[in-house]
């Protein structure tokens, strides 16, 4: 891997309503996600300007698929403070479970919370 490129280039979040799961990822963020099928998963992704260019991602319903709070942790971005999406997690039906908290001055901050279908989910954001 060049020091370029991102470690990170696709993410997919395990979700059991992909109805319930993208109301709820539209509300905390104030965005709207398109939803298709492809190979017998339903998907919704989160808006990206150039999917080629930038890390994108988004949630899947399918068998293989199952939410859960333990394993990897995504870290979405909550830029330019994510109090604003963190303020909204319990109205729209998840829990946050570590507030803002400041990693460093330089980092920022991050935040955990759990979504509706279960899945342990991360904030960053530089203030």
């Amino acid at each position: 891997m060049k020091a370029s490129d991102n470690a990170l280039n696709w993410f997919e979040i395990a979700v059991t309503d992909i109805a319930r799961a993208t109301k709820f990822y539209e509300t905390i963020f104030d965005m709207k996600m398109t939803q298709t099928e492809m190979g017998g998963m339903l998907m919704a992704f989160f808006p990206t300007d150039n999917m080629a260019e930038k890390v994108g991602g988004g949630l899947v319903q399918h068998e293989m698929y199952k939410p859960s709070m333990d394993g990897v942790v995504v870290y979405l971005n909550g830029n330019p403070d994510l109090s604003v999406a963190l303020g909204k997690v319990a109205g729209a039906g998840g829990k946050v479970v570590m507030p803002k908290t400041l990693i460093n001055e330089d980092i920022g901050y991050m935040a955990f919370f759990i979504d509706t279908e279960g899945n342990k989910i991360a904030l960053h954001s530089g203030k």
